[in-house]
């Protein structure tokens, strides 16, 4: 059985920079999701994984965000940030399933074997892109394959989210694993849309999760009127 359930999954992070970020947060964040239905947390950095696990029990997707000058992957890069999700107690790590050059020449592969040989009960998670980085996450056994990256990687810039054409082709493709939808969706009936492509779960963040975000959508609405 899969650890994560069906149903809405909320991304409660705050990374540095941003408004909320080293406040303490986050826990109460996941307390709302919880609150209000959610089935599943997606936290980042092994402190708020903790301290979200004091107000739930539900599955928490756990990564790491942290930048390397010799690399654009920042989501779970290397076995360092691994290791760090490994000893949280955190049900799934997430990593950048991208075909992008890690920090330290580490690989995507390596990662995974390192996870499966750990001896911890972790299932992983891809963060992919485009198809071609989905298809190679399901040939090394990923458990879960999302659309987390879709338009945040050069070559997939400026295409539109959610991108349901996308979620569909990788539930045709890869009927035997669970894909999440991840990325864009701030409206009710999108994540009708979603839903309806037949993916396993979604994940929603910035229109749940982030005030100044969702002010600020509001605020240059206002502006038009």
């Amino acid at each position: 059985m899969a650890k994560l359930n069906r149903g809405l999954i909320v991304s409660c992070q705050a990374v540095e920079g941003e408004v909320l970020h080293g406040l303490g947060l986050m826990k109460y964040f996941a307390r709302a999701a919880v609150a209000g239905g959610a089935c599943g947390i997606r936290a980042n950095t092994a402190q708020d994984i903790r301290d979200i696990r004091t107000e739930t029990d539900l599955p928490i997707i756990g990564i790491v965000k942290r930048v390397y000058d010799d690399s654009d992957v920042y989501i779970t890069p290397t076995r360092n940030e691994v290791r760090e999700l490994l000893d949280c107690g955190c049900e799934v790590i997430a990593l950048d399933a991208t075909l992008r050059a890690r920090h330290g020449g580490e690989t995507l592969e390596s990662l995974v074997q390192y996870i499966r040989d750990s001896g911890k009960d972790v299932e992983i998670m891809a963060d992919c892109s485009d198809f071609e980085e989905a298809e190679h996450a399901y040939k090394l056994g990923f458990d879960y394959i999302g659309s987390t990256l879709r338009g945040y990687t050069p070559y997939t810039k400026g295409v539109q989210l959610p991108d349901y054409a996308f979620l569909e082709k990788l539930v045709r493709a890869f009927p035997d694993r669970h894909i999440i939808a991840e990325g864009g969706i701030w409206e009710r009936e999108q994540l009708r849309k979603v839903c309806a492509t037949g993916v396993y779960a979604v994940v929603i963040g910035s229109s749940i999760t982030r005030p100044k975000d969702i002010t600020q959508r509001f605020a240059e609405a206002m502006q038009l009127c």
